[in-house]
């Protein structure tokens, strides 16, 4: 989100995620809560500071988005002023201390490629785009470049810090030394120059003097631009270059993954099971949340892969907590879950071979008829997604729609992406791929997304099922003109079918879903215990067939 305080009001500028959350959470007698997807940040100022000089921080903001406040507020007789200092770090007198976690090597039996191989193929990248260096300013690109993984981001392996990157010569990377032990002190050395935060910005102002610097204008800070032309450089707008080749897993990693889905797979559907076992009303959406991660642990130590931690914190909504897209469960709102709710979990794992994300959707108790109908209408949108067939250079934008048109139909929406990029042993949300009204990017062979369609009724339920899916390679279709992608469904857990109106659905979508189950079967049967296992065989049995009492 963002707030704008202008001298008479304030408002925060949400998407479709946090427009319930907002109005639970922020003092409203302050701030006006603005719907982002029908008003943009550049339009809000257009309209409500015209004439007006309106402050930013330029760390926070990145070059494009600067460009673009900058060109609305003068349009309307205004002006945007970057700020020397954040005017919030002279009243955060309780900020915590930057974060110091120690940074470690990243495997290449897991990183697929050696950490030189991969910054030699982004110089040529920079030499490619006519640069003389980029900069990297994404700590997800950072730790996939140079094979190294950090612990200064919640749930995310991530070490802060920024790298320069040359067309011809070594790396610079710029973080704090009190993050690196010796081994990965010695490993970055052999690949690159060290040198400290505080450097960052004179070593920029030296090479930016009379030589071109790349910059990517949807991640770069407002700041680098103005520090490269002030040091007489030239700014060239490219893409930051580790983003795609990112993107796109290779086969070290696209095994990672593989392996932590089925070994993610075990551990929840010994929680389904568990879960499955408990009275209504004997269950808090704390004490879910906490056995879910509990099982994982075990079971991650188990395979002897411990589990390094969770991708994000678990959405575990009841009732009309569900209804919350983004909901964090804390004392406060923790509540039983109750006969006749519906209970939505989504939650995630981070293990050194792969990153996971799932949600599925679980009755309390017998749903009502209308749960049915809503959460077949999303299960028949992921069914699409999941079955799509599509030809190269296709965006998500493209593909978007086949996740909604069963809800358009019945009148019915949802309002967040469908799918959004996932890391390997990285971010939980990794760009630039998405499935989404706003995903412009092309979705290429080896790219991992989320497939999460939902329904939110706001004071009652609500409903998402989400795998994550890995990109095909494009293959001829027997008796086709052309070659077209797919999918393969990566997660491997129960969807359950007691919420399923099989009336409700084609004969194509019944059998994709009585494959994938009987899929789910073959790969976790041998790995569950007898009474698991027995409850995993009952809970895919085809639809149509008499599912779990």
């Amino acid at each position: 989100g963002v707030a704008v305080v202008l001298a008479g009001s304030a408002a925060i500028l949400v998407d479709g995620r946090y427009t319930l959350q907002v109005r639970q959470q922020v003092d409203l007698e302050i701030f006006e809560p603005v719907a982002s997807a029908e008003t943009s940040l550049a339009d809000f100022l257009k309209k409500e500071a015209a004439g007006k000089r309106i402050g930013f921080d330029p760390w926070l903001h990145t070059a494009g988005e600067a460009k673009r406040l900058r060109t609305a507020l003068e349009s309307v007789g205004g002006e945007l002023v970057a700020l020397a200092a954040n005017p919030i770090d002279r009243i955060w007198n309780d900020r915590p201390a930057p974060p110091a976690g120690r940074a470690v090597i990243h495997p290449e039996s897991f990183a697929g490629k050696p950490a030189g191989d991969k910054l030699a193929e982004l110089a040529r990248t920079i030499a490619d785009a006519k640069a003389d260096a980029t900069i990297l300013t994404d700590p997800s690109s950072i730790a996939w470049a140079f094979n190294i993984r950090g612990s200064d981001v919640a749930h995310t392996p991530l070490m802060l810090g920024f790298a320069i990157l040359r067309a011809d010569g070594r790396p610079t990377l710029f973080v704090d030394p009190a993050k690196l032990d010796d081994a990965v002190q010695d490993h970055l050395a052999a690949l690159s120059d060290i040198d400290t935060p505080e450097a960052f910005e004179p070593a920029v102002r030296r090479e930016a003097s009379g030589r071109t610097i790349g910059l990517d204008p949807q991640l770069a800070a407002a700041r680098l631009s103005t520090i490269v032309e002030a040091a007489g450089g030239t700014v060239a707008e490219m893409p930051d270059p580790a983003r795609l080749p990112r993107a796109i897993k290779n086969d070290g990693e696209i095994a990672g993954a593989r392996a932590a889905h089925l070994r993610d797979g075990v551990a929840i559907t010994r929680f389904l099971a568990w879960f499955d076992r408990q009275e209504p009303g004997t269950v808090t959406e704390i004490a879910a949340a906490e056995k879910l991660e509990a099982i994982r642990a075990e079971h991650a130590q188990e395979d002897g892969f411990p589990l390094k931690d969770i991708s994000f914190d678990t959405i575990a909504g009841s009732g009309p907590n569900g209804a919350i897209v983004h909901y964090r469960v804390n004392r406060d709102s923790d509540r039983l879950l109750r006969e006749g709710e519906l209970f939505l979990l989504d939650s995630g794992a981070q293990y050194q071979d792969g990153t996971t994300d799932i949600t599925r959707t679980l009755p309390v108790g017998e749903p009502t008829s209308e749960m049915r109908r809503k959460f077949t209408l999303v299960l028949k949108g992921m069914i699409a997604i999941a079955t799509a067939r599509f030809p190269k250079g296709t965006r998500g934008v493209d593909l978007d729609p086949l996740a909604r048109i069963a809800l358009w139909k019945a009148g019915c929406d949802f309002a967040h992406g469908t799918g959004h990029g996932i890391g390997s042993y990285l971010a939980v949300h990794e760009g630039p791929q998405s499935i989404s009204r706003r995903g412009m990017a092309v979705i290429e062979a080896g790219m991992i997304l989320s497939n999460e369609p939902g329904y939110y009724r706001e004071g009652a339920f609500g409903i998402r099922i989400e795998n994550l899916i890995l990109t095909e390679p494009a293959a001829e279709i027997s008796g086709g003109d052309i070659a077209m992608h797919g999918f393969e469904t990566l997660t491997l857990a129960p969807i359950d079918t007691r919420l399923v109106a099989p009336e409700l659905m084609t004969a194509d979508e019944i059998a994709w879903l009585d494959d994938y189950h009987r899929r789910v079967r073959a790969a976790l049967g041998e790995r569950l215990d007898a009474a698991d296992r027995d409850w995993l065989e009952a809970a895919t049995r085809p639809v149509g067939r008499p599912v779990v009492a």
